[in-house]
């Protein structure tokens, strides 16, 4: 008889076909394992009646109407999902922790006669390793800290140097956010907190501590999400590099950057909004009237010299300890060349 195999977190990275989380669709959207796909065994609602059951009549009759549902649906899974694997596939089955659900999948996988292992532990147990690997990862690193004004390139330059096969922890991708007042993501909502570190941690564990990983320099949240307090610290002990850019061009980069605030300018002055408190309402109302005039060379500059560039001079260098030892790069364009030449040199330099 065909059985399956339960493993610990430290292998459920090892040359599996597919990672099977079988947790309701909403526990799957908070959080999964990186790379795993989402087949149920219990529906959002399934789930709901099973643990009503559960505590307002009995746990066994809780188990009978679960063990119904879940064997209606992993019959449909083999019959749509998994048909068209073959012998040879390896799954890795988890759920919420390491019980009944995903029992019921891997055994039935098992008897297919597919090499099926269970996770030890399930969701809860890869979170509380991701939990404590973020705790200890980030010190094995050696950062290199971007930091610069608003608009001077700082994310583009990022990309440019993963494009060159530099190590880049791109926080604002991870965190599907900008990373100040505007910026929000049209069409893209930020992810849970849970799902921000596990991101954090799946590419941690992906880089060499033989190389420096480039980040841009952050406050302690980007967006909603924060920013694990482990590395927040090794950052602001790394060396750091200074971008200065003429304004002219930050704004022109900022225009171009931020284009769909100029095709929906409502969008803008509802964000723009916000900034009442701190700059009162007949400048912020003058801001609005600019956006909605289209009138935005002058909008974005005034935005630079009025709130940005003094909020950036306020919070410049606290924390980071080696600001004032920074490398300047004075860029007289944003241009993709001149970007993909600065990242060549900041991965020359690293290899002298």
């Amino acid at each position: 008889m065909s059985t399956f195999k339960r493993i610990e977190i430290s292998e459920a990275f090892n040359a599996f076909d597919d990672i099977l989380d079988v947790r309701s669709p909403a526990e799957y959207a908070d959080d999964h394992l990186p790379g795993a796909i989402s087949v149920p065994v219990l529906n959002n609602d399934e789930r709901a009646r099973v643990g009503t059951l559960y505590t307002q009549v009995s746990p066994f009759e809780a188990k009978k109407l679960g063990a119904a549902l879940i064997a209606q649906n992993i019959a449909h899974h083999l019959q749509y999902q998994f048909n068209d694997r073959p012998k040879s596939w390896r799954p890795l089955v988890y759920c919420w922790r390491g019980g009944m659900r995903s029992g019921a999948m891997a055994h039935i996988l098992a008897q297919v006669g597919w090499n099926t292992c269970q996770l030890e532990g399930g969701y809860k147990n890869y979170r509380r390793h991701v939990i404590n690997s973020l705790e200890s990862i980030p010190q094995q690193f050696k950062f290199c800290v971007i930091s610069g004004s608003t608009g001077s390139g700082k994310s583009h330059l990022l990309h440019a140097l993963a494009e060159q096969g530099a190590q880049v922890l791109d926080l604002e991708k991870l965190a599907q956010h900008r990373g100040s007042l505007l910026g929000s993501l049209p069409d893209q909502p930020q992810p849970s907190q849970k799902t921000f570190e596990s991101r954090l941690w799946d590419a941690l564990r992906s880089f060499s501590p033989e190389r420096p990983v480039y980040i841009e320099a952050e406050s302690r949240k980007v967006g909603v999400l924060s920013l694990p307090n482990r590395l927040i610290e090794r950052m602001r002990a790394s060396p750091c590099v200074h971008i200065e850019v003429p304004q002219s061009i930050r704004v022109k980069f900022l225009m171009d950057d931020y284009a769909h605030f100029l095709s929906n300018p409502s969008l803008l002055t509802d964000r723009l909004s916000l900034l009442v408190t701190l700059h009162g309402k007949e400048i912020t109302n003058r801001w609005c009237e600019m956006a909605l005039n289209g009138e935005w060379e002058q909008l974005v500059g005034e935005l630079l010299t009025q709130h940005y560039d003094p909020a950036y001079k306020r919070s410049s260098g606290i924390g980071f300890q080696q600001r004032e030892q920074a490398s300047i790069l004075k860029l007289s364009s944003l241009d993709s060349d001149r970007l993909h030449k600065t990242a060549e040199d900041l991965i020359r330099n690293e290899r002298k």
